[in-house]
């Protein structure tokens, strides 16, 4: 591999169209900005292969192989060893509620579930909706001095009747990158499987489910440079052993079909053709070569280069104020952190904020962002949650610069046009 290139900042944000409309998107946690290239894929297969699969025709063929390409193109991106390991949905929220729904009849009263309560909803409450059948679901703490979860928490919650871990890549409110190699060795260990929701985490370093040795793994595309749809990685050998979700006549062995029931959204599935091959491009731009593999892991690469300095611009800003509290790590220690960072200025409404810089046209959110339980472990409420600013490598040092800004007129303004206290 050729020596690491800067990215290229201008190639990367002509991709990108709806960026060309005067806004500054920092509210990519909650949906990025979609790839032209994966549109255009969404459009060749509705002009040209829009019919079922399972023909004889060409056009039939056609749409089928489009499908599988789909999948190749997935199975790059995680590094996924077969390309029935990935599996589509609508939404990561689906995806985990259909994956507890295979999972009923592996499950007995007593069993145990472990979940934290650093998690999206959608990771908590499909495993919580288990207790019905007798399933016991516990929580593994987060420490809310360090803002971590701690493997040493974990162990006394598991046993001999631990059946599945569930625990976030990233929090869509934290921004850390929980160590997740290490959390699977020791749920391995205990004869136990884990379940990852990736959704905080795949926008921005290179997803590699085999190194990490993850049992289930799920993310959404529409916050992957893609559009409203989602995937989950599972290992074979475990997808075989769930239960159908569809027809009576797709069987146990019927993988990955007997978990896409209606059958995946064509189009949308192949729009991940376009988000690889985006990803392929600025590996090569950014010096590499070889096989698409090690082309997205160059692109992360620079990825992760360009995100760091809008992380530490913003987080250097947010540690400059005596009235700023950071929720989460307050810097990007070893490039821990993602560009997801969630603060609440003491005395101020985190909803007038966000609103008054709608009037700068960056767009940015409050709230607790779908992760309730952390929220109100963390103490957000009283501020009607905190402000976040997510970031991706679209964005540039500038906008934050003009974010640094909005937030110093918008702060130092009176009073009268911010409330302040509880919501």
């Amino acid at each position: 591999m050729e020596t690491q290139r800067p990215l290229d900042i201008d190639f990367v944000r002509s991709q990108f169209p709806g960026l060309q409309h005067g806004w500054t998107f920092f509210d990519n946690a909650g949906g990025s900005q979609i790839l032209k290239r994966a549109v255009e894929r969404i459009n060749t297969f509705l002009y040209d292969k829009n019919v079922q699969i399972g023909g004889s025709y060409d056009v039939s063929q056609q749409a089928a192989k489009a499908l599988i390409e789909s999948r190749v193109a997935a199975t790059h991106l995680v590094n996924a060893a077969r390309p029935e390991e990935i599996i589509f949905g609508s939404s990561t929220t689906v995806l985990l509620q259909n994956l507890a729904r295979a999972m009923r009849s592996q499950l007995s009263a007593g069993d145990e579930i472990i979940v934290t309560i650093s998690d999206h909803e959608s990771n908590i409450g499909p495993w919580d909706g288990l207790r019905d059948m007798g399933v016991v679901v516990k929580f593994w703490p987060l420490d809310t001095k360090t803002y971590e979860l701690d493997l040493a928490d974990l162990e006394p919650l598991m046993s001999e009747k631990t059946r599945l871990v569930c625990v976030t890549h990233v929090s869509n409110i934290l921004g850390a990158i929980n160590p997740i190699a290490d959390i699977a060795a020791m749920v391995h260990a205990r004869g136990a499987r884990i379940c990852v929701d990736a959704v905080a985490y795949a926008p921005h370093r290179a997803v590699d489910v085999r190194a990490m040795d993850v049992d289930y793994y799920v993310f959404s595309f529409y916050k992957t440079y893609g559009p409203h749809y989602a995937m989950m990685y599972g290992k074979y050998d475990y997808l075989l052993e769930l239960d159908p979700l569809y027809h009576f006549f797709y069987g146990r062995d019927k993988v990955p079909g007997k978990l896409e029931p209606g059958n995946p959204n064509y189009e949308l599935a192949y729009s991940v053709t376009g988000i690889v091959d985006y990803l392929c491009e600025l590996g090569a731009k950014s010096g590499a070569s070889g096989s698409p593999r090690q082309l997205i892991l160059a692109a992360f690469e620079a990825i992760t280069i360009q995100e760091n300095a809008l992380t530490d611009r913003l987080l250097t800003y947010l540690r400059s104020r005596n009235d700023c509290r950071i929720i989460g790590e307050t810097a990007n220690r070893n490039g821990r952190r993602i560009p997801t960072i969630s603060f609440v200025f003491e005395g101020r409404n985190s909803e007038d904020i966000c609103k008054a810089m709608d009037a700068y046209k960056i767009a940015i959110r409050f709230g607790d962002f779908h992760a309730r339980r952390l929220g109100d472990h963390v103490g957000l409420p009283q501020y009607n949650g905190a402000v976040r600013v997510s970031m991706v490598h679209y964005n540039t040092v500038a906008e934050v610069d003009g974010l640094i800004a909005a937030l110093d007129e918008i702060l130092g303004r009176d009073n009268a046009g911010l409330n302040k206290g509880a919501a």
